[in-house]
């Protein structure tokens, strides 16, 4: 490990737990090899970035956080205007803030539209840190243009396109928005592979699939499973779409009592344990769990699928059950119950019995724990942190 600083490298995210920690043991990683990074986020990120020894550069977003989830809004529209409208107001902040500390190396999460902009300003390369799925050759066709095309054609989503363009273009860059967004010069992907539609279909010269970078580090936290219990599960469903008393009731009914077995329930910030109503001794019940540490001793997971929730799951091969609740959540349960280790439940679907008998049945059958062990081993072949910090030294030159 260098004891200098080789070069200066900076990274850009928004405040949200999904796109700031899968990068968090990369920015270590770099830090200790030497290089000095330098992170915009937002101020209540700013304490977990400096824990990586990066320099936060804080800015001010008006971005929905997740503490409430709800501002997202219903529509599609609703979900894409809020970050065009946060980088046409951010950018002035972060080209002051850098004014006069350009790096020589802009890493950026998929979601920050600014750093790409600034990159070709200061004239230095930039990579994209994707934290979910990645477009595939022929996405366009089958996904994107199907999805968006009722957007496009309407006054909002001709208003949205239109300012994007005239930001863009103030700027200096003749892109079009949508290939702005989804294919950047580079991209580091910081999912399995396995987790990926069309694999066979990714431009590899683009996208570079390093797997989960995730170390103890990023990981705080430590859980033994109780002595007595032979079976244990962990239902979670994240940091963001937690307003599900219903669900948890359900789990509470479903795995009460059950004889041998031991449930770890997450249930956010946002429920009131008394809406449970009495929770039987065999559950125990947290508003947030250290996961990953639980996962290493758990034997099956309720999860909505996020991303890291996913591969987490993956890559301590416990079979899920796939509950999702929004955006690529459906298609990592798709994914996982094609890969062979998770059942996917639609929200709409879910009673005690169906969840009894999903988790049962998992655990039950070992071509579930076969295809876990496999797929556990190749995402352990893949590289994480240490190959994603190679790629990007490479790119430093």
């Amino acid at each position: 490990m260098t004891t200098t600083p080789r070069s200066h490298v900076a990274m850009f995210s928004i405040a949200a737990h999904g796109h700031v920690n899968p990068s968090l043991d990369v920015i270590r990683e770099l830090v200790d090899r030497g290089h000095r990074v330098s992170y915009a986020i937002p101020a209540a990120f700013a304490d977990k970035v400096a824990a990586t020894g990066a320099t936060p550069v804080v800015y001010r977003s008006t971005l929905p956080t997740d503490d409430d989830p709800d501002a997202w809004g219903t529509e599609l529209i609703d979900n894409i205007e809020p970050f065009l409208a946060d980088a046409i107001q951010a950018l002035p902040q972060l080209a002051d803030a850098f004014d006069r500390d350009r790096p020589d190396l802009v890493l950026h999460d998929i979601t920050s539209y600014p750093a790409r902009v600034l990159a070709r300003t200061w004239g230095v390369p930039a990579v994209s840190l994707w934290p979910n799925l990645v477009p595939w050759v022929g996405y366009e066709e089958e996904v994107a243009e199907p999805m968006y095309a009722e957007l496009k054609a309407s006054p909002r989503g001709k208003a949205y396109y239109a300012r994007f363009e005239e930001w863009l273009a103030a700027h200096g860059v003749d892109t079009h928005p949508d290939p702005f967004v989804g294919r950047p010069r580079r991209g580091l992907v910081l999912i399995p592979r396995a987790l990926q539609p069309h694999a066979d279909r990714v431009d590899e010269s683009v996208f570079t699939f390093v797997g989960a970078c995730r170390s103890e580090q990023a990981d705080p936290g430590e859980w033994r499973r109780p002595a007595a219990a032979e079976k244990l599960l962990l239902v979670s469903l994240g940091s963001s779409y937690t307003k599900q008393p219903a669900f948890y009731r359900d789990c509470v009914e479903a795995f009460g009592g059950l004889e041998g077995w031991h449930v770890v329930l997450q249930i956010g910030k946002f429920v009131d344990p008394a809406e449970l109503g009495k929770v039987p001794d065999n559950i125990e019940v947290h508003r947030w769990v250290p996961q990953p540490a639980i996962l290493k001793e758990a034997d099956a997971f309720v999860t909505h699928a996020g991303a890291g929730g996913s591969q987490e799951g993956l890559a301590t091969a416990t079979p899920m059950v796939a509950v999702p609740q929004a955006v690529d959540q459906f298609g990592n349960a798709d994914m996982l119950q094609a890969l062979g280790v998770a059942r996917h439940l639609p929200m709409e679907e879910v009673t005690p019995e169906r969840l009894r008998e999903a988790v049962l049945a998992l655990v039950a059958d070992p071509e579930v724990a076969r295809r876990g062990r496999e797929i556990k081993e190749s995402m352990a072949r893949e590289g994480g942190t240490s190959r994603a910090a190679d790629l990007i030294e490479a790119e430093i030159g």
